[in-house]
């Protein structure tokens, strides 16, 4: 049985990527949110097996909606994704709770690789 995927990204393009990587692999986008907001509602209705968040959005910010879906269900899985390479935004992002980081742009099998090690952890 596929893994469900949430993606939470403010770029349709980024959707559409995440969506191209993983089609044809065990991992299927079930969602796509654009904003921290819609990510935390959708969480509690879609019940994803893993979260991949964006950090720049619009209103409530990825680090905020990661933290909020972490207080929901502490054993979310949370991959952010981001051009944001700043240190100390990868180092808040472990101490909330995120499983990964991945770096855009991204490839295929960066993508793979990630929710393949967050999943056999």
């Amino acid at each position: 049985m596929s893994k469900k995927i949430m993606v939470v990204d403010d770029s349709r393009v980024v959707q559409l990527q995440l969506q191209k990587a993983l089609s044809d692999s065990e991992y299927e986008v079930v969602s796509c949110c654009q904003s921290g907001e819609e990510a935390v509602n959708q969480y509690q209705l879609v019940k994803p097996d893993l979260v991949t968040m964006d950090i720049l959005m619009p209103g409530m910010d990825g680090l905020e909606a990661a933290r909020q879906i972490l207080q929901l269900n502490p054993d979310a899985k949370i991959l952010m994704v981001s051009s944001l390479a700043y240190d100390d935004t990868i180092k808040e992002a472990q101490e909330i709770g995120a499983k990964g980081f991945i770096y855009k742009p991204f490839d295929r099998e960066q993508v793979l690789k990630s929710l393949n090690n967050i999943f056999s952890k």
